[in-house]
């Protein structure tokens, strides 16, 4: 099996392709550079505010560092085309992949693709979105399960593209093994390690005949980007100083799991 990669620029993005390429099965990358890490807070926060959003986002870029060394940049030589956000669906880039032999199209973390250059992608064409759908779709969907106080639902999933955001039948759910000490960026970072090992195997095991789409069901929400307001996290760091995971594990927090889908045993 041969796969086309569409992917963002930072760390957690290459140590995917990376992880993919030590397969031998990365035909093609297509990367979408993405803009800084590390944004600038918003003018006219109070105090309290602009220091959680320094300190969320600096912790952010640590964790990313921490559990993604040595990914910075891709570590073999691949066919690469660098696009930008602006010409991610332009017909430069349609033309590129239709060159290109692959049998499965991957993206992760690059924006919307057009209904255009979906209709260029092969019949099994997947998204790895960073949260658990249909429960998480949308925007910043590794935050709001710690402002739910539910960190054991920060995970990933793997589902069909489609034209509609999120949306596509499920190929499988991922979440990371929780543990002592993790914080939200800890978590988001161990999920981006858990789905790639996930797909490794979906992709080594089972082939593309063997793939169910298990129909998205049930009252998600797509949470944009204006949900998200720095003054939430108020909420993750002085009231519960980062230490979410720790209460959870220690029984101070109801325990409800999400009903995940596995590649390996599906069921409608």
């Amino acid at each position: 099996m041969k796969l086309l990669l569409l992917t963002g620029s930072h760390p957690r993005h290459l140590y995917l392709v990376n992880k993919m390429a030590e397969l031998g099965i990365v035909a093609a990358h297509i990367i979408e550079i993405r803009g800084s890490f590390v944004p600038t807070p918003p003018i006219g926060l109070e105090d309290i505010d602009r220091e959680n959003f320094i300190r969320h986002f600096s912790d952010r870029d640590e964790a990313e560092h921490s559990h993604f060394a040595g990914n910075e940049h891709i570590n073999v030589e691949i066919p690469t085309l660098k696009v930008s956000m602006q010409n991610l669906n332009s017909p430069e880039t349609m033309e590129w992949v239709a060159t290109q032999q692959f049998d499965l199209a991957i993206s992760y973390g690059v924006h919307k693709l057009s209904n255009e250059l979906l209709s260029v992608m092969p019949e099994h064409s997947w998204n790895i979105h960073g949260g658990l759908s249909p429960w998480y779709k949308g925007n910043t969907t590794l935050f709001w399960p710690f402002f739910m106080l539910r960190p054991n639902w920060a995970g990933m999933t793997i589902h069909r593209l489609t034209e509609r955001l999120d949306a596509g039948g499920i190929v499988h759910h991922s979440v990371p093994e929780l543990a002592y000490g993790d914080g939200l960026h800890d978590v988001a970072c161990k999920a981006v390690t858990q789905v790639t090992e996930d797909l490794s195997k979906i992709i080594s095991e089972l082939s593309l005949e063997e793939i169910k789409y298990v129909t998205q069901k049930g009252n998600g929400k797509i949470w944009v980007g204006v949900d998200w307001l720095p003054q939430h996290l108020r909420f993750v760091y002085n009231t519960y100083n980062n230490d979410i995971v720790d209460q959870f594990l220690d029984g101070k927090l109801p325990k409800l799991d999400p009903p995940l889908i596995s590649a390996f045993c599906k069921g409608e």
